[in-house]
């Protein structure tokens, strides 16, 4: 029996952090063991917003890079960079066209980010769920992995194939397009700003302090994790309202020393801040230093790594090309004839 299909991606903006890391990739090396998983750095959402060409290319290496750093193992997992298969960017047109304008209009992420933009917001800023939707539907995806952010997205992806292609172009027996489930993420694995208890660690956060990147030196994440807002109470707990900042911070212990959180719980119940900061700085040290040591082995060797994204790429575009195909077919378009 053929394995469920999961796919999905990170943005090559900014450097990865825990968040990406504990929320997403470190997921993903369990699922490439039970799932055929297909993972692609996206790089088209990257220029949604103002854009270095240079870093973008440097940033687009340096994210596939840790993929593998972090375990994902190209001989289980299929790891291709989002731009350099075409079916993307030409599906999306096709979803783009059938679409309706207001569905795009309601996207809560669009109006968040359209006002820190002002009068620079792009067109695709505004379209750029509908790429996410031809990245998911391309590769026929059982399941997509989620958090609470992107759930919306993944909503209009399923209504995209299933009311504007399949109801439209297809029928019940032959659907054009696979609607694929939501895979929510395991509780936990949630991990917030260290300058704001309440608000979810971000790569887009102008405070380099407010998260801990993966790359991060030693001596520079024991800085970030002393200067980390804290509050004056004696002992950590999970679940307070009013502690934002004892929970994540405590959360963060838990998934870094593999420990669980009745665990933790009673190891820190009656710890200061005092002593709890060095002891989260030295175990987050612990836990990035494999990561660290597989990258730089992973980014000295420039042909290896082009190998991994050239197979990933070649695996992606054949079952990317299968579907575009079929959504041509069905929307009505004439293929190109074949030479005798």
């Amino acid at each position: 029996m053929a394995r469920p299909r999961v796919l999905s991606g990170v943005q090559p903006t900014g450097s990865l952090h825990l968040g990406n890391w504990l929320g997403a990739i470190r997921n993903w090396v369990d699922l490439q063991r039970s799932h055929d998983t297909f993972f692609c750095v996206v790089d088209l959402h990257a220029i949604t917003v103002p854009h270095d060409p240079k870093q973008l290319a440097a940033d687009t290496r340096s994210t596939a890079a840790l993929y593998l750093a972090c375990g994902i193992d190209p001989e289980q997992a299929t790891v291709f960079v989002q731009s350099q298969v075409p079916a993307h960017a030409e599906l999306a047109w096709l979803l783009n066209c059938v679409t309706p304008l207001n569905w795009l209009e309601r996207m809560i992420q669009f109006k968040e980010k359209a006002v820190k933009q002002g009068d620079n917001v792009s067109v695709g800023l505004l379209d750029y769920p509908v790429l996410m939707a031809a990245d998911i539907l391309l590769y026929d995806a059982d399941q997509v992995p989620v958090g609470e952010d992107q759930k919306q997205h993944l909503e209009l992806a399923r209504d995209i194939a299933q009311q504007r292609i399949n109801s439209r172009f297809g029928s019940e027996e032959t659907p054009v397009l696979k609607v694929p489930k939501p895979m929510i993420m395991k509780e936990g694995a949630r991990v917030m700003s260290l300058t704001d208890g309440s608000a979810k660690m971000s790569k887009s956060d102008p405070n380099e302090g407010a998260r801990i990147n993966l790359l991060d030196p030693p001596e520079l994440i024991t800085k970030k994790i002393k200067r980390a807002k804290t509050d004056p109470v004696m002992g950590l707990e999970f679940g307070n309202p009013e502690r934002p900042e004892a929970d994540n911070l405590l959360g963060l212990y838990a998934l870094l020393s593999g420990q669980s959180r009745e665990q933790v719980s009673s190891e820190c119940a009656e710890m200061g801040w005092g002593r709890f900061k060095p002891l989260l700085a030295e175990t987050t040290v612990e836990a990035l230093r494999p990561i660290q040591q597989r990258y730089s082995e992973i980014s000295a060797d420039r042909s290896g790594l082009d190998q991994v994204l050239a197979a990933g790429r070649e695996r992606a575009s054949a079952v990317a090309e299968q579907t575009l195909q079929r959504v041509q077919e069905a929307m009505g378009f004439a293929r190109p004839a074949t030479a005798n």
